[in-house]
């Protein structure tokens, strides 16, 4: 007897079970699909000659994870840590990162159907999948595969697996 073989991650295009984070003043999703693990964030080694919204690199569990900082990206405001950061280790495609987030907030269930476009004119929509509407006001939807594509920015060198 074969053993059971793990079902297929679900598509995120389906939507799904959010995780909202704060981000500066802004509040972000994270489809639970592509989210790991949520975590303190632990110390970062800063890489010298990368893009400021790399943060470094970090010891997670063993491995060496690279730590972005996407606040500076989407023009959310940093400062210094605070107790309620939060690293989230996202997946997709096969490479894994640490991001680090002001807050986690919540869960939520997103449906694509409720996905509306990002205004374009805004910073970085290109990694925003859009947005999704609640009370409170809008909740921005991170595309954790165009975040992932920043990789592809990074000097040659730097870059791995």
């Amino acid at each position: 007897m074969s053993p059971p073989s793990d079902p297929a991650p679900p598509s995120p295009d389906a939507g799904g079970d959010a995780i909202v984070v704060r981000l500066g003043a802004g509040r972000f999703a994270l489809l639970m699909a592509d989210v790991a693990e949520v975590g303190r964030v632990p110390p970062v080694t800063r890489v010298p000659g990368l893009p400021a919204w790399v943060s470094g690199v970090a010891n997670w569990r063993g491995r060496i994870l690279p730590m972005l900082d996407v606040r500076r990206l989407l023009g959310a405001q940093t400062g210094d840590a605070c107790p309620s950061e939060r690293l989230l280790v996202v997946n997709r495609g096969g490479l894994s990162a640490g991001l680090v987030v002001d807050e986690v907030l919540t869960t939520m269930p997103v449906a694509t159907a409720d996905i509306e476009p990002y205004p374009e004119t805004l910073p970085a929509a290109d990694l925003l999948a859009g947005q999704v509407v609640r009370d409170g006001g809008p909740v921005a939807v991170l595309d954790v595969a165009a975040v992932m594509r920043l990789r592809d920015a990074l000097p040659r060198g730097r870059r791995t697996a």
